[in-house]
């Protein structure tokens, strides 16, 4: 079961982000790192950062307990689905009226002109949201049923709109290519609702939302303690999960008061970094979490730990190996994939340095999301919260200390710094002496061999790219 949820997740994953890096690379030949392309990243800022936190996080890891205890299934389902999103498209609404002042909270290092030019496109991506809210109920369900195939695929679909708008508005000037990329963003999102639509009704999952419909107003009453603790857990898990998100996003703000171009070396390098994280991390955790809370629901402590200590070591050594990779073939990595076109030689030099930063963080960032469901399926969605907080809060405090001296790097630096102290938490939340029974373990040394040679190998292999480029 394990292999083969996380080779389902991994190769959609790969696919998806294959894709990602086909946009990433057009992209940045096509608008480069300059005011047009940190225009547009700005404007997809916040409806990725809701989407991550969707997505990969509090509501997943909430809404996959509640309904595996709820007595009446497709009334919680119903109930929840139509609460949430009746919010969110009124939100977007509220976030289109007042676009100038959500322009100015992400970026208010902007001057007025450009907030001006960013706004519009922060009201239409962020339409973007309901659309990812509804996939991420249908990939719950899905996941319910251990069917993870759709939801780790259809992120290409995004990416392959989004292409096409690349594609399409190519010859056209900057300003424009922001926008016809926005309403890509738009379609990608449609176009994802209806893949799982698709796979919600091979998998006879419809009916939840029929019969729930159906007996929404008969018997509200027989959910309210189902709703209630689920909204009580999901708004700890929003802060438990949303740390990296919200990182990111103060990242950004931090960005704009920095050169022109800050932010672009940002999404780059974090695109990069989210290529293993995504790739291991979150395709293992995504498969084994429904596996993890039914077993811990059913007291089967002993099988649900054999599982954790399984998926540890199987993430060790692939974060572990990526780590390395990553940090010391940085610069040939970020040369490969985006200079070219308005991409400069200056510009991959400082992606790759923010690229090394972001790298420190990949194995406690996949670890801490590893073992922190281990809480969210013990409902200790308050507690992940806490620690969470820890982690922001250092994370704000270094970021305003190294942005001066290290400037864009340093606001890297600064979240791989905080999440090495997410992780610290996040174990002595788990127990430390039982992380230490599953670390020491005749295996690392297996690992250490391995990243000793590994490191060999990139030395050779940095050599011999110097000398033929």
């Amino acid at each position: 079961m394990l292999i083969k949820s996380f080779f389902t997740n991994s190769i959609g994953i790969l696919v998806s982000r294959v894709f990602g890096f086909i946009r990433d690379t057009l992209m940045a030949s096509v608008l480069g790192a300059n005011i047009y392309s940190d225009i547009f990243f700005v404007a997809f800022k916040l409806p990725n950062l809701f989407r991550r936190i969707f997505a990969e996080g509090a509501f997943t890891q909430t809404f996959i307990p509640s309904f595996i205890k709820a007595n009446h299934k497709s009334l919680f389902t119903f109930a929840i689905f139509a609460k949430f999103l009746i919010f969110l498209i009124l939100f977007s609404l509220v976030v289109t009226l007042f676009s100038g002042f959500f322009a100015k909270l992400i970026a208010f290092g902007f001057d007025e002109d450009t907030l001006k030019e960013a706004a519009p496109l922060i009201a239409i991506n962020f339409y973007y949201l309901p659309l990812i809210f509804c996939v991420t109920l249908f990939g719950s369900l899905l996941q319910y049923k251990n069917h993870f195939a759709t939801t780790a695929f259809s992120t290409a679909l995004l990416n392959i709109a989004m292409i096409l708008a690349l594609l399409l508005s190519q010859d056209y000037d900057k300003r424009t290519i922001a926008y016809v990329l926005s309403y890509g963003v738009l379609a990608g999102g449609i176009l994802q609702v209806i893949s799982h639509y698709i796979a919600l009704k091979k998998h006879n999952l419809i009916k939840i939302f029929m019969v729930g419909y159906l007996y929404s107003r008969q018997k509200t009453e027989k959910i309210k303690k189902t709703n209630e603790r689920f909204f009580n857990s999901f708004l700890h898990s929003i802060i438990g999960n949303s740390t990296p998100q919200i990182a990111s996003f103060l990242d950004t703000t931090l960005a704009s008061f920095l050169v022109a171009g800050s932010i672009s070396y940002l999404y780059y390098a974090n695109r990069i970094f989210q290529l293993p994280l995504a790739l291991f991390a979150i395709a293992l955790t995504t498969g084994i979490f429904p596996k993890i809370t039914r077993l811990l629901k059913s007291d089967n402590d002993v099988e649900a730990s054999q599982l954790l200590y399984k998926s540890f070591w199987l993430l060790a050594f692939l974060l572990s190996t990526s780590t390395l990779g990553g940090y010391m073939l940085s610069e040939e990595i970020v040369k490969l994939l985006f200079e070219r076109g308005s991409f400069s030689q200056e510009d991959s030099q400082t992606t790759a340095l923010v690229l090394g930063m972001y790298m420190i963080g990949l194995i406690p960032y996949g670890l801490a999301k590893l073992f922190s469901l281990w809480l969210y399926a013990l409902h200790r969605q308050k507690e992940a919260a806490k620690i969470a907080m820890y982690s922001l809060g250092s994370n704000v405090i270094l970021s305003l200390a190294l942005i001066q001296p290290l400037g864009v790097a340093g606001l890297a630096l600064s979240g791989s710094l905080s999440g090495i102290i997410l992780l610290v938490f996040t174990i002595r939340s788990f127990g430390t002496k039982k992380f230490l029974d599953i670390l020491l373990d005749k295996k690392l040394v297996i690992l250490a061999i391995l990243l000793l040679c590994e490191v060999i190998a990139l030395i050779w292999i940095k050599g011999l790219i110097r000398v033929y480029l």
